[in-house]
């Protein structure tokens, strides 16, 4: 699937695409039902461009190699996690948290940061030929721009924390 990102197909792999478009559906819904749409709109935006990668996969069955690669992303926000956690208990100076921050960084290269600098090498190369493989590039290249902005967040707050701007909101720890 990492080689032939359009063609690839499995069953596990296509399911797994179904699942996320799931989970993103639900997620959305309940930011809009709960009333936290202003609070959260950067991960409405992010849901929104997700569904449609994944919906490629899911009706025209292709780019399900693409769209369980970017699923690795996934595997980061178990380090973001338990920062936003360490950090809504104000426990930023745990030695927990101090390797955390560190492990964070290896894990946002490694799983955001990599498979992305991957996937739009691959779209760029196919740019103007396929009509769905640019509408996803359009895509990718909007997450891009979202992964960056919060990787520049993530090192100014842990890396650079007295170029954080003092009035933030206490919610968003994406910001913090």
């Amino acid at each position: 699937m990492l080689v032939e990102i359009e063609t690839a197909w499995s069953l596990s792999g296509y399911l797994l695409v179904c699942f996320s478009a799931g989970y993103f559906i639900h997620d959305t819904v309940d930011i809009v039902i709960s009333k936290q749409t202003r609070a959260s709109w950067e991960y409405l935006v992010h849901h929104v461009m997700a569904m449609g990668a994944f919906f490629s996969g899911i009706f025209w069955k292709s780019f399900v190699g693409g769209g369980v690669l970017t699923l690795l992303v996934e595997v980061s926000n178990i380090f973001l996690t338990l920062r936003m956690m360490m950090k809504i208990n104000n426990a930023q100076d745990l030695l927990l948290y101090r390797v955390n921050k560190y492990v964070n960084l290896v894990m946002y290269f490694l799983f955001r940061l990599a498979p992305q600098v991957y996937l739009t090498k691959f779209f760029l190369q196919y740019a103007g030929q396929r009509t769905l493989g640019t509408f996803l590039l359009v895509i990718l290249l909007m997450l891009d721009l979202m992964i960056l902005i919060y990787f520049s967040r993530l090192l100014r707050s842990d890396f650079c924390p007295e170029r954080v701007p003092r009035r933030q909101h206490k919610d968003k720890f994406l910001t913090e």
